[in-house]
Order: C-alpha cells, then sequence, then structure tokens
C-alpha cells in the first residue's frame, strides 16, 4: 500500500470528516479505501463505518460504507 495515499486520505478523513470508496477514487485514485482505513484503525484513529443505501448508475439500489471520524475528535488526539 502507497504510504502517500494513506496520507492523503487522513488528511481528508480530518479536514472533511467522512468518505466514501467512490470519493476516494476519484480524488485520490485509492482503489482500496476499506485497506486505508485499516491501516489508519492501526495507528489510532477512531474510524467509524456507516451502511448508507444509494442507486447505481444503472438505478439499481446499492450499500456503500461512509467511513467517518468521531464527532469532537481532533488529530491531537492520537498523541495521547
Amino acid at each position: 500500500m502507497d504510504n502517500s495515499l494513506i496520507t492523503l486520505v487522513a488528511k481528508h478523513l480530518v479536514k472533511h470528516r467522512k468518505i466514501t470508496s467512490m470519493q476516494a477514487f476519484e480524488l485520490y485514485g485509492a482503489t482500496r479505501l476499506s485497506a486505508i482505513v485499516f491501516i489508519l484503525r492501526g495507528r489510532g484513529y477512531p474510524i467509524i463505518t456507516t451502511m448508507k443505501d444509494g442507486v447505481n448508475r444503472y438505478g439499481h439500489p446499492v450499500k456503500y460504507g461512509e467511513y467517518s471520524l468521531p464527532k469532537g475528535w481532533k488529530l491531537a488526539d492520537l498523541k495521547k
């Protein structure tokens, strides 16, 4: 796993508080967001997964994961 992708996703989460696989792919070219989230959790990020309902480009219902940081959590909390 490219460490720069991990850093980009971590910065995105800290700034925007949430990300989906589609956003990670479109913004950073990351195709395995769940693997990046696994690594970040191992580094102490308390990432929450929420399943969402959506519709794909063919109009079919789909479920997808949205990864987020808890309200009030800040990067300084990693040092504790």
